[in-house]
Parts: structure tokens; sequence; C-alpha cells
């Protein structure tokens, strides 16, 4: 089975058109923001007839939802990365990720945006629920490490946590929004999580 795409442009296989309609939404998330991610410009840029993707994605609410989930595999992949990079400098690895989470905001800022709007919500897509479900239990072990070693004091992960995200999350918007200045974003990031940090950290030995 084969889409219909526009004369001249060749045609896709059946399994490979919600790939392209992703990508095609990726580039005008990025360049517009999610207001302008439509099923008719998904598919224009796609190269495909106005009513092929709805094969795929039951309306454009769909097709957010399945972008978001691509995003958030973006994020997760971003954020590993960071980690990875921190290097064995006795900080919290909660550091690594925190300032990863303000790094991508300021780069992908409409990508932060679908995001929040996905996930700090009053319910979660249950598209999404799995997905953020692991991301939930992968940085409560992230605090449980931390403490069992020592570079968070002891206390509940999940208050920890929650302290942790409203952090970084209201560091990431105020700078998304403009409040803060991007070219300052990395040093001001680092500056507030250390000065969190110190307040949760374990106080010297006497």
């Amino acid at each position: 089975m084969r889409e219909t795409k526009e004369p001249g442009r060749g045609a896709y296989h059946h399994g490979a058109l919600p790939e392209a309609l992703l990508a095609a939404a990726f580039d005008v998330l990025d360049e517009q923001g999610q207001e302008k991610v439509s099923v008719r410009e998904v598919a224009r840029r796609a190269g495909v007839s106005a009513g092929a993707p709805f094969r795929h994605f039951a309306d454009r609410q769909a097709l957010l939802t399945a972008l978001a989930e691509r995003v958030l595999a973006d994020f997760v992949r971003w954020q590993k990365a960071q980690a990875a990079a921190a290097g064995p400098d006795g900080r919290s690895v909660m550091r690594a990720i925190g300032l990863g989470c303000v790094r991508y905001a300021v780069r992908h800022p409409r990508r932060f945006e679908l995001v929040r709007s996905r996930v700090f919500a009053a319910s979660r897509d249950p598209e999404l629920r799995e997905q953020l479900d692991w991301i939930d239990r992968a940085f409560t072990e992230l605090i449980v490490a931390d403490q069992e070693a020592g570079r968070l004091r002891a206390g509940d992960p999940a208050l920890v946590g929650l302290a942790g995200q409203a952090l970084v999350y209201g560091l990431a918007q105020m700078i998304v929004d403009g409040y803060l200045p991007a070219e300052k974003a990395e040093e001001l990031a680092a500056q507030v999580i250390d000065t969190f940090g110190q307040g949760i950290a374990n106080p010297p030995a006497r």
C-alpha cells in the first residue's frame, strides 16, 4: 500500500509516512512553535495529500502528542549525554541534570514549550504516561544514589525531586520567556543550582 504524494515527488510506503510526517512536524515546531503545527502544513511539507495523515493521526492533538513523545525521547538522550559528560568531580548528578534541562530549553525553546504544555498540566496524556513514569523513576534513582554517596542529605527523594524540578523548570521558563537573559543562562543556572545544592547538601563533618 502506498500513500498519495504530490506529482513528481515519488511515493511513501505506508509504514514510512508516519516518520516523514513527524519529521515535518519537528521542522515546523522548531521554526514556528506548536501553534503552527497543523495536519495540513505537515502534509504539505511531507508532500502528501491533506487527508493522508489522518490514516495515522486521528487529529491535530494526536499529532502533537506523538511529537511530544519524540521530543521527550530526544530530551532523555540529551540528558544522558549531559550526565555522562559531567565527569567525576564529586558533584551531584542532579546538578548535571538540572543544567542539562536549562541548556536544552535555551537551545530548543519551542520543544521545551511543547513538553511544558503536555507534562506540567492537570493531567498527563495517557500516551505519554509510560515514558514520563520512566523518567520519574530514573530521576528518583539518581537522587537516591546521590544520597547514598553522601552528596545529598537524607530525606524523601520525592520531595527533593519536586524541589529540584520546580527550581529548574522555573529557571528554564524565565529564560525562555525573556525574563532572564539567554546569553547568561549557563552562568545563572549554575549559580542558582549551586545555591540550591548548598541548602540540601550534607553539612561538613565536625
